[in-house]
């Protein structure tokens, strides 16, 4: 199997979705897995511009199409900031949401192209959006389904630890939450 590991928390060392993902790449990894890993904090895909979109050949997207195309399971880690995912993923999205590569338009409406994908997408959030007047501010976990659907991928896990920023035992309480669904993945 080949996994294919994104991390877009800014707060490298103190971020909830990095250590999520991270356990979720422990978790579902074999040994003669392989497992490309993308930091898109670290390493940034820069944000798309009219010549980019417009290039045909462009290396950067090529090899980002190239690990997606590749990979059998995604692990994203991604943040909830500002009810919405952090731009440096969205910079990686803009690059593979590309018109006849990802995905085509048809007589009967847009049809993805990368489908038979597995998503585990590591969840953070500093406080409740799952549930209650909230709710309709997640524009984060509905975003990232929306576009992976968009483009064939429709087998999505979400883990998530939300409340994190509401005091240390709502903190505990989300983290040994997502540590227990971590540990029932197959």
């Amino acid at each position: 199997m080949s996994i294919l590991h994104l991390d877009s928390g800014l707060f490298i060392e103190q971020s909830v979705s990095r250590k999520l993902s991270k356990q979720i790449v422990q978790r579902i990894a074999k040994a003669d897995d392989t497992v490309v890993y993308r930091d898109l904090v670290s390493n940034p895909v820069p944000h798309l511009d009219a010549e980019t979109l417009l290039a045909e050949n462009n290396e950067l997207t090529q090899t980002l199409l190239d690990e997606v195309f590749a990979a059998d399971t995604l692990v994203i880690g991604a943040p909830m900031y500002n009810f919405t995912i952090p731009t440096q993923l969205k910079a990686w999205l803009d690059r593979i949401l590309k018109a006849g590569v990802t995905f085509k338009y048809t007589e009967q409406g847009p049809e993805g192209l990368l489908k038979g994908k597995k998503v585990y997408i590591a969840s953070g959030r500093g406080g409740i959006y799952s549930e209650g007047a909230a709710a309709a501010m997640d524009h984060q976990e509905s975003y990232l389904r929306n576009a992976l659907g968009f483009v064939g991928i429709t087998d999505i896990t979400v883990i998530r630890a939300e409340g994190v920023n509401l005091g240390e035992e709502p903190r505990q309480q989300a983290l040994a939450a997502a540590d227990e669904a971590i540990a029932e993945l197959a």
